[in-house]
């Protein structure tokens, strides 16, 4: 690199670098005075903000204000001063009539109209709007507003109220909030008063008394069931749609064992007076951890049967972990996200190790990681990173799924004790303050008394992961000798220090030693006494790295059969289906006590299993197995291999109280021929079910049968459905118009544009949008498509060809 090539580069860098706000004003509190226009979707507010200068004195005033109206700027004293101010739609710049120091405490009352849906959009992948403030319409013609729900991450809450949008900032809040009187409103802290006034509307009164940073200041505001619960004292609220009442009860019931489990494990009780949880219409993230009020998306809305095999535990761990990491302890900064996402993603690991044990909550992180594995094929960038274009950037798999497994090899390293305790002086020292990657790394530092500059510094300030090469040498029967190489491009990654564990079996007994991988290939002597035929590198998947081994058959067998870790016997029986599977192992991975490994292997081994006259134990799989995955996954394989009638059990599992087993034996009943009743009456005496698990089955035997007179129905069906069902729907409603046109293509067509350009979510517009290339024959449908994703070659569009395609999710 030449020396003005460098200077360059340097100069960007320079030029990139993102700071920690700059603070020259010290948010004390805000008295937030609101009425929602329902009609006009805006917010009328006063906002009376108190604080003070930071350290310098100052005699200008600038806050975030997204898309105002400001009506009037005033300082608040014995009198009131009207102000000059100076407004960018941006950025609200007032002028104090003198200049105050740091011992002056000013109130600021700004009277204003905030526009949320001005200038909205442009999100990321984890927040897919910037809109702050949303009105969500009821359904039918969509003129009246059903709920009205904030998300202020990143710097999205000053689109509705004035303030210092930024992480490091600190303050309490008061809300006002006038809605319509039959409404229920949840905010943060405590509901102190409400006022019904003679306009049909009501003023409801949440004071929130710790300090918090704005971007966590929330309210959802609708016709809410609240379900009350409590753990030691703490009132819980879950807040749900009336049809979902008595679902929210099974969705959210281990939130107080989660209390109970975390205050424990952290030795820091809950620090906040209440946790209330809301689940919303078209939010525009999973969820959100609002202190005191996390807001989730509507697939947690589920009634009392589909809650029974609810799967939302993770994230529901997640947004309360958060009430420590990241609402209790701030990021200071966005650049230091892993702060509060590395640690929430880390949670889910914490919980479902405890309620599920260590084989689910391996597995589950095994996903993580692998989630981080595709997004490092194109990315690769430092967890803490101060180079980012837009906030939104730092929402990504690093920050979350390599952040968690970090913070997984830090707890291995250390120990339990010492991590644990680590946590707890991070979070009793920093408690209702913002911190840096730093203080993270001193706390553990201070309480292990270990160095972790190097763990930090090739884990949290470097990017990349290790490649790792290991070779086992068995020619001393005593001596096992491990080769280990780092093969990862050490242009753009570190050279890594890797402790790590080499275990082994004998007489049925586990044995293990640890060794720390410190240069590019070193040889590690296992000194194993005993002779041994399979050495594990790694064995419970503990390390965030690509590794390759020499392995064969008969190596992945012994694994398999012997290994204590679950994951570890999955990870050997999906090595072991290179070379075909024997009936002893197939026998065995049916029986394993780790419901995945049972699953995987009717997943993947249908074929073989029933070659190997295994069909008697799935079967038994199906009927009896305590895990309703697996029993589905059963009855899915007696559909596609079963040799035998079982249209008797059909019927009866298609009554289960598991919509994953009575979804699979449906559609059993609608493949086999033995039940004696047509399938089309069968399938219609199905049709009111709303669970997605039941109108797959029949939405794809209508289509595979050519079943005339379904089109009002599916019609229906897709104007119901929601989020992630909605997702799996699409695809099957547009199969049936494709084949059966005269059931009316065109309102098929014109619902998937619509879903293909307002639907909330992206991955909802991405498959509404590949569905309408099964139409670009009929007329019309190409100029849709054209008019709106703009004017391609018309070959590109029918083609569907990628180059069209992820232009368009890249804007979306």
């Amino acid at each position: 690199m030449g020396e003005e090539e460098r200077v360059a580069t340097l100069e960007q860098a320079i030029e990139q670098y993102k700071p920690s706000p700059e603070r020259d004003f010290d948010l004390l509190h805000s008295d937030l005075d609101i009425a929602l226009d329902l009609k006009a979707q805006t917010v009328l507010g006063t906002a009376i903000l108190s604080l003070k200068p930071y350290f310098y004195p100052q005699n200008t005033l600038i806050l975030d204000a997204q898309d105002f109206d400001v009506h009037s700027v005033r300082l608040l004293r014995t009198d009131s001063l009207e102000l000059n101010f100076r407004y960018d739609s941006q950025k609200l710049q007032i002028y104090l009539p003198q200049t105050f120091t740091k011992e002056d405490t000013l109130r600021v009352m700004i009277k204003y109209t905030a526009h949320p849906s001005r200038n909205a959009g442009n999100g990321s992948a984890a927040i897919t709007d910037t809109q702050g403030l949303y009105f969500i319409p009821s359904a039918g013609d969509g003129t009246e507003v059903r709920q009205v729900w904030t998300q202020g991450e990143t710097d999205h809450n000053s689109k509705w109220f004035p303030t210092i949008d930024a992480p490091n900032e600190r303050a309490t809040h008061a809300l006002k909030l006038r809605v319509p009187d039959q409404w229920t409103t949840i905010s943060n802290g405590e509901l102190v008063s409400q006022t019904r006034n003679a306009d049909g509307t009501r003023s409801d009164y949440w004071r929130m008394d710790l300090p918090h940073a704005p971007y966590l200041v929330a309210f959802a505001a609708g016709d809410f069931d609240r379900i009350e619960d409590q753990w030691e004292g703490i009132p819980l609220g879950y807040y749900v749609e009336q049809d979902y009442a008595e679902g929210a009860k099974k969705v959210f019931g281990n939130t107080p064992r989660m209390l109970a489990y975390f205050s424990e494990l952290l030795g820091v009780k809950y620090p906040w007076s209440k946790y209330d949880q809301v689940v919303v219409r078209d939010f525009v993230s999973g969820a959100m951890e609002n202190t005191t009020v996390s807001i989730f998306m509507e697939d947690l809305n589920m009634t009392a049967k589909e809650a029974i095999d609810s799967e939302f535990d993770g994230i529901i761990a997640h947004e309360l972990f958060h009430h420590w990491f990241g609402d209790y302890v701030t990021t200071e900064s966005w650049s230091n996200l892993p702060l509060n996402e590395a640690f929430a993603n880390y949670s889910e690991y914490l919980w479902y190790s405890f309620d599920e044990g260590r084989d689910a909550a391996d597995l589950h992180y095994i996903g993580e990681m692998e989630s981080y594995f595709y997004e490092a094929e194109e990315k690769q960038v430092d967890l803490i990173r101060f180079d980012y274009e837009h906030n939104e950037d730092m929402f990504d798999n690093h920050s979350y799924a390599k952040g968690g497994r970090v913070l997984h090899m830090l707890r291995n390293y250390l120990g339990d004790e010492a991590f644990f305790e680590g946590l707890n002086f991070y979070l009793t020292q920093h408690a209702l303050e913002s911190v840096e990657i730093h203080d993270l790394r001193l706390a553990m530092e201070e309480v292990s008394g270990k160095d972790l500059n190097w763990f930090f510094d090739q884990w949290f300030l470097s990017s990349g992961h290790p490649e790792l090469v290991v070779r086992m040498d068995y020619s001393e029967p005593g001596n096992v000798l491990v080769t280990v190489s780092q093969e990862q491009d050490l242009e753009s990654s570190p050279l890594y220090i890797i402790p790590f564990e080499l275990s082994w079996y004998s007489g049925g007994e586990r044995y293990s030693r640890k060794f720390t991988l410190d240069r590019k290939v070193k040889q590690f002597a296992l000194e194993n006494k005993d002779s041994v035929t399979a050495v594990y590198f790694d064995e419970a998947k503990v390390l965030l790295a690509k590794k390759r081994g020499s392995y064969g058959q008969d190596y992945y067998k012994q694994q398999f059969m012997e290994s204590q870790f679950g994951v570890s016997r999955y990870e050997a029986l999906d090595s072991l289906a290179q070379y075909g599977l024997s009936r002893g192992i197939m026998e065995r991975s049916l029986g394993d006590e780790f419901w995945a490994i049972r699953e995987r292997s009717l997943q993947h081994f249908g074929e073989a299993i029933a070659d190997a006259g295994l069909e008697a134990k799935v079967e038994e799989l199906a009927a009896t197995d305590p895990n309703n995955g697996v029993r589905a996954t059963a009855i899915d394989w007696l559909v596609a291999y079963g040799q035998e009638d079982y249209s008797s059990q059909y019927m009866i599992w298609v009554e289960d109280s598991s919509y994953y087993v009575a979804g699979a034996a449906l559609e059993g009943l609608l493949t086999s021929s033995g039940t004696g009743i047509p399938k089309a009456l069968t399938a219609a005496s199905f049709e009111e079910e709303g669970n997605i698990r039941m109108i797959v089955p029949l939405a794809d035997y209508y289509t595979r049968e050519r079943v005339p007179g379904k089109g009002a129905w599916l019609h229906e069906k897709i104007s119901e459905t929601e989020g992630q069902s909605l997702y799996y729907l699409i695809g099957y409603y547009a199969d049936y118009f494709v084949v059966m046109p005269e059931e009316g293509t065109m309102e098929a067509v014109n619902n998937l544009v619509d879903l293909a350009t307002e639907a909330t979510q992206p991955y909802i517009r991405l498959a509404a949008f590949q569905s309408l290339f099964g139409f670009v024959d009929e007329e019309g449908v190409l100029d849709k498509l054209k008019k709106i994703y703009g004017q391609e070659a018309d070959e590109s569009i029918k083609s569907g060809e990628e180059y069209f395609i992820f232009p368009y999710l890249d804007e979306n």
